[in-house]
């Protein structure tokens, strides 16, 4: 058994480290370039069903999931066969509708206003624990609006999650308050949405998500150079 555990902890250490190269995508005729930041890990590769499933919750079935990251140390405790935190994680999709298609400009800016209508005005509780608490388990509140551009846009918002009871090997027994953004791109005239997700616990969490997604988008744009 200890053995069976050794030879865990190493192929998940070489699953990390031949995970944090950029790979591609094909979409239609056009390849894209894809990374995840730095402490965390594409999920594809492991191929399994659990994890597959998780992604699908994450976004319509509309969309077609082209990475789904754990945080490095998620990624070795699924490995290892233990329960995930799931505290950080994040995925990238774009439109299946879309996928072979070149978007020009007016036609992702229909695309984003079709995906971020009716979400209201922002909203700066001074205590957005007590904020959450006061809205419907569920509910996505409109934090701010982090970037509007004409082939980038990026929000924040911020729910609270239900407990499940006994909890699985992702969910918590316990109510939660989750933070998320959601950035739409344009790029190489295919039409891209990503979207961080962490658990809230104070400010520094906050702080983490807007700076995480500031960095995996501008990282994303460089790669993948007009």
């Amino acid at each position: 058994m200890a053995l069976m555990r050794i030879l865990a902890v190493l192929l998940a250490a070489l699953s990390l480290n031949c995970a944090a190269a950029p790979f591609s995508v094909r979409l239609g005729l056009e390849k894209i370039v894809l990374d995840t930041p730095p402490g965390f890990t594409d999920t594809t590769d492991l191929a399994s069903p659990r994890l597959q499933d998780l992604a699908a919750t994450l976004t319509a079935d509309s969309n077609r999931v082209l990475l789904f990251a754990l945080s490095d140390s998620d990624v070795r405790r699924f490995t290892m066969g233990d329960q995930i935190e799931a505290r950080r994680y994040m995925i990238a999709v774009t439109p299946k509708g879309l996928e072979r298609e070149r978007v020009g400009v007016e036609q992702f800016a229909a695309l984003v206003s079709d995906s971020l209508r009716d979400l209201g005005k922002p909203v700066a509780p001074p205590d957005l624990v007590r904020f959450l608490e006061s809205q419907p388990i569920g509910k996505a509140n409109l934090l701010a609006e982090l970037r509007k551009e004409p082939t980038t846009v990026s929000i924040l918002q911020a729910t609270r999650t239900p407990p499940v009871p006994g909890g699985t090997f992702w969910s918590s027994s316990k109510p939660q308050y989750l933070l998320f953004t959601t950035t739409l791109l344009l790029v190489r005239g295919r039409a891209l949405q990503l979207t961080v997700f962490g658990l809230y616990n104070g400010p520094a969490d906050m702080d983490w998500l807007t700076a995480t997604t500031r960095r995996w988008v501008d990282e994303l744009l460089r790669l993948n150079p007009r």
